[in-house]
């Protein structure tokens, strides 16, 4: 005879592990401490190759004038602003990135308790129907 109780919750594992469960799965191999600082390191990096490509874009664009007026320049100014520009854009990303991943570490540890709570649900299931025969 059928069970559509246990039909019902086979189900929704199944959509649970097909779909977002990939990754929450994958989540738990982590602790929050590691996950987290390895997504900012990445978000770091990233931001810094960014910032790298934007600046010699601006290099490129202003090539003209820099060549014109290269005994002029004040380069210790210059320097400081791509510094504290770099400092400022670095502390956004890192503070954004550690604030996103670990609301999203901790999302995926709520979801995945609730789909432990249904495995241990599934588990009683089978053991009820097997004490049955």
């Amino acid at each position: 005879m059928l069970n559509f109780k246990k039909i019902r919750l086979m189900t929704k594992l199944a959509v649970y592990e097909n779909k977002e469960g990939k990754e929450d799965i994958y989540l738990s191999k982590y602790y929050k401490q590691d996950y987290v600082r390895l997504q900012v390191i990445k978000s770091i990096i990233s931001a810094t190759i960014g910032y790298i490509l934007i600046i010699m874009m601006i290099g490129f664009y202003r090539m003209e004038h820099l060549i014109k007026k290269a005994v002029s320049l004040q380069y210790k100014t210059i320097g400081g602003y791509i510094l504290g520009f770099y400092i400022i854009i670095i502390t956004i990303y890192g503070l954004g990135s550690y604030l996103g991943y670990s609301m999203k570490y901790d999302a995926s540890r709520k979801k995945l308790a609730r789909y432990f709570k249904l495995l241990k649900r599934m588990e009683k299931i089978y053991k009820e129907s097997t004490h049955e025969y």
